[in-house]
């Protein structure tokens, strides 16, 4: 949800070759497949593509090209940051909801997996509130590189 979210805002602000976004998870269990089908429909509720999204790893070696690692919660934290090499790359992972001063004190996205369509859109709300407030603060300084 949060990197088609992001995407797409990215795309609509004409920054989409500023600014790269991919998805990944720190398990393999899924890879290589098609989002779950509650959260393509969440998704499309709001006017986001989610089809085209497939599973995969995180892997440790794309910290190097990484400037910001965003997670949805503090598992994930966690785990990114004990993968991470050095403390330059662990100050790369940041919590979602961090950058939503109203969220913040939340901290960890629901996982909506083991519950219903209603958590579904509940957390893809949590997710674009997050992402507006992320966007707002890395798009002044994306534009201000910009000639």
């Amino acid at each position: 949800m949060a990197e088609v979210m992001l995407r797409d805002l990215i795309t609509r602000s004409g920054l989409g070759r500023l600014i790269t976004t991919s998805s990944a998870g720190t398990g393999d269990w899924h890879v290589g497949e098609q989002a779950d089908t509650r959260t393509i429909s969440a998704l499309a509720k709001r006017g986001y593509d989610g089809s085209h999204h497939r599973a995969r790893q995180f892997d440790a070696a794309w910290f190097d090209d990484l400037d910001l690692v965003v997670v949805l919660d503090r598992s994930q934290e966690r785990i990114l940051r004990n993968w991470a090499a050095t403390e330059r790359d662990r100050n790369k992972v940041r919590l979602l909801l961090s950058f939503d001063q109203d969220q913040a004190v939340l901290r960890d996205v629901p996982d909506p997996y083991y519950s219903d369509d209603a958590l579904f859109d509940s957390v893809l709300g949590m997710i674009e509130r997050a992402n507006f407030a992320l966007f707002a603060q890395l798009a002044p300084a994306i534009r201000q590189g910009v000639r």
